[in-house]
């Protein structure tokens, strides 16, 4: 299973600086707009136009760290979260290291090294292997990745062939990002439900296949919905302005259709939880035997 998600750039480090655009609105730090997931949505919408490919693949390899969930004894609560970089020059690193410097995923303070040997590979919870990693080195690395729970993510067409679970890739100007269910699932790492519903297909509408996934949110009596088709909370111009910021939580009626009945606030600042309620009553979910009560959680970080 693949997901599909993007944004556009005019050219990255290696070929000059320029601008991402995502759907929804604009806004003025990529980096800021990226790093906002905790756990649930992960807010994409974002103008940078001084953002090089560097810094957008940065904001999206922290991104993916924060919306991921690896098995406790993999990642122990409070634990350094270690991002490890194979290949590529050293000017990525540098960018890297800026883009997490004093961030947190979680309860996990972030870190980034060079990672080099299968044993630097093996400390590490996410591992980006760089394009001049080579094919025979990336695909040997990776065999044993699975059983060690290290969330792999690439940027060569053919990387999740060789059994990745995440890939950056640029085509026409944008750098897109697309994700293989079946190696996550072997590995024992889940990714936010919101992060697959936010992926798109390449023609920019909601990617249907989104539907297909086995992410899910609590139901009640035990059950899960699957989030067929969801976006993320626009950040109030007036939170913004006020540097209001902080947990929105709601519990949705979601109805056996999928469709979402209505929205109650549980808690959170008014402005950002009547964002996220009224984002959350456009969501679908899959269809099930019965309504049952689904909680969103969204973290809203300037």
């Amino acid at each position: 299973m693949r997901f599909f998600g993007h944004g556009s750039i005019r050219s990255g480090s290696d070929s000059g600086s320029g601008a991402i655009r995502h759907h929804g609105r604009w806004e003025n730090s990529l980096l800021v707009a990226l790093a906002t997931l905790s756990g649930f949505v992960a807010p994409v919408s974002a103008q940078t136009d001084g953002a090089s490919e560097y810094q957008i693949k940065a904001a999206y390899l922290y991104n993916f760290a924060k919306s991921a969930e690896w098995p406790e004894k993999n990642l122990p609560g409070g634990a350094p979260l270690l991002i490890g970089i194979v290949g590529g020059d050293e000017e990525f690193v540098d960018t890297m290291k800026k883009t997490v410097s004093g961030k947190t995923a979680g309860t996990h303070p972030v870190t980034v090294k060079r990672a080099e040997s299968d044993q630097e590979i093996g400390l590490c919870h996410l591992v980006f292997f760089r394009a001049s990693t080579g094919h025979k080195r990336t695909e040997s690395a990776i065999v044993v990745l699975p059983n060690s729970s290290i969330l792999s993510v690439g940027e060569d067409s053919f990387f999740l062939r060789q059994g990745g679970m995440i890939n950056l890739v640029l085509k026409h100007g944008m750098v897109r990002f697309e994700v293989n269910r079946a190696s996550l699932d072997r590995a024992g790492i889940r990714l936010g439900a919101a992060l697959l519903a936010l992926a798109n297909s390449e023609d920019g509408a909601p990617n249907a296949s989104v539907a297909e996934s086995d992410t899910s949110a609590p139901g009640a009596g035990g059950e899960s919905r699957r989030l067929k088709v969801g976006s993320p909370p626009e950040y109030p111009e007036i939170a913004k302005r006020m540097s209001i910021k902080g947990v929105a939580q709601v519990e949705a009626s979601v109805r056996r259709d999928g469709t979402v009945k209505d929205v109650k606030i549980i808690g959170g600042h008014p402005v950002l939880a009547d964002a996220l309620a009224k984002t959350v009553m456009g969501w679908q979910y899959e269809p099930a035997a019965k309504e049952s009560q689904v909680v969103v959680r969204f973290v809203f970080d300037q």
